[in-house]
């Protein structure tokens, strides 16, 4: 995103508890919400153009009444984490409520969308400030929401949530709830389900881990993020170059997945001989063996590893790679399912060569795309930024109103260079098939 400078000013933050009166008690989480690895903040960003609204009305306000009225149904969310025996965790129902920012900002979304409205993002520590005391895991607020006006009637509703407490579907359905209140909707139409005893395993040990290190090279700074994106026709041309049955069945996610992890081992020169590991994320909430309710809004994600030779993905075709991204994801269930009847913990650490090391999480269909506060749909929502080695999916519309991908990735310098032209390169090559 190009260069964008401009000033944001705040309220002082303020705890937003249920709007009515909620129980008292002390709830289990899942033995996925407790991992290691869960125990995270996620960053989420929606921009509105937004505009004047019925009589002047503010959408700050609007958001803080309806984030009340949400919390009556989703009291944990009001809560606090703690750790018991076994370093699990529970939730502490105290009804102590949520941060909410109300800001200003001196900026037009037009001015946004010029620099391009594409992570990383100018001067989004000022649309998502971070509260003194608000980043931890244990007994610290579970969700900071910040509502930056812009000077065009436009705002931002930028979020940012403790993993351990839902994923990125748990939290995209509280806040379509809030959403939903804040257009005037009598109540909720998804009712929230705790039910994490779900998700526990028979007998939990320490986890082990289940790929062997490789080398311990660590890759030097200086990193930098880029957003690369790719049109619906983009993915059109890629599938009319693979041979069938692939061209038939490999659908967008497939590809993309396929086209990166390709371009990302060549730029990062990873040798012939050496493990290329791809993460994919799995949402397993429609999985019968588990039968989680509609409403559920704990961690139901798990992954799924492909361990590939980096001679494959630098030497073979687009289709060999698309095969093997269909393989993982197949096998990101059953591999969860497996660890669950042999009582061991859901995932637990790994150790990769972090220098070869690629993670995909899909957000296309999770739906904040679709969150309307009463000023219609936004024109970006996704996650604010990504990290080493993790890209993200993000939906959005392209300037001719196209369907298109957005995908945020970091990579040293000199890396990004190259991968940028091994993109650019294959999709020349694939527009050779339109």
């Amino acid at each position: 995103m190009a260069t964008l400078a401009y000033e944001v000013r705040r309220r002082d933050p303020e705890l937003i508890g249920p709007a009515s009166e909620t129980p008292r008690e002390t709830k289990s989480m899942s033995d996925l919400d407790s991992l290691d690895v869960i125990r995270s903040q996620a960053s989420t960003a929606l921009f509105y153009r937004g505009g004047e609204g019925e009589g002047g009305v503010d959408p700050a306000g609007v958001i803080r009444r309806a984030l009340g009225e949400a919390l009556v149904h989703y009291y944990p969310m009001a809560g606090r984490l703690r750790e018991i025996e076994g370093r699990k965790l529970v939730v502490d129902c105290t009804g102590e409520g949520v941060l909410f920012v109300q800001a200003d900002a001196d900026v037009k979304l037009a001015d946004l969308e010029a620099a391009g409205l594409r992570p990383p993002f100018p001067c989004m520590d000022q649309l998502l400030f971070d509260v003194e005391g608000s980043s931890g895991i244990l007994n610290c607020p579970l969700l900071l929401i910040q509502v930056t006006r812009l000077l065009c009637g436009g705002f931002v509703v930028a979020l940012r949530c403790n993993h351990a407490m839902c994923d990125a579907i748990g939290i995209a359905q509280f806040i379509n709830a809030v959403s939903e209140l804040a257009r005037g909707l009598p109540t909720i139409t998804v009712n929230p389900v705790w039910c994490r005893e779900l998700i526990l395993t028979r007998d939990p040990v320490a986890p082990r881990p289940s790929v062997p290190r490789t080398k311990p090279d660590v890759l030097p700074p200086p990193m930098v993020e880029r957003s690369f994106t790719f049109r619906a026709s983009d993915v059109v041309a890629m599938k009319k170059s693979l041979p069938l049955p692939l061209r038939d069945t490999a659908t967008s996610f497939e590809i993309l997945t396929a086209c990166l992890w390709r371009a990302r081992t060549r730029a990062l020169d990873i040798p012939p001989g050496d493990i290329a590991p791809l993460v994919i994320g799995v949402n397993f909430r429609g999985d019968a063996r588990l039968s989680l309710p509609a409403g559920y809004y704990g961690n139901a994600v798990t992954t799924s590893t492909v361990l590939a030779d980096a001679a494959v993905l630098r030497s073979g075709s687009l289709g060999d790679a698309v095969a093997l991204v269909r393989q993982g994801k197949a096998a990101g269930a059953t591999e969860y399912f497996r660890s669950m009847a042999n009582g061991t913990e859901v995932r637990g650490s790994r150790t990769f060569n972090p220098a070869n090391l690629f993670a995909v999480s899909d957000t296309r269909n999770i739906g904040f795309h679709r969150m309307d506060f009463g000023w219609g749909e936004p024109v970006f929502a996704g996650p604010v930024s990504t990290f080493f080695p993790m890209c993200y999916f993000i939906r959005v519309k392209d300037r001719d109103g196209e369907d298109a991908f957005v995908m945020p990735l970091m990579l040293p310098q000199l890396a990004m260079d190259r991968f940028a032209a091994e993109v650019k390169r294959s999709l020349l090559e694939d527009a050779k098939h339109m």
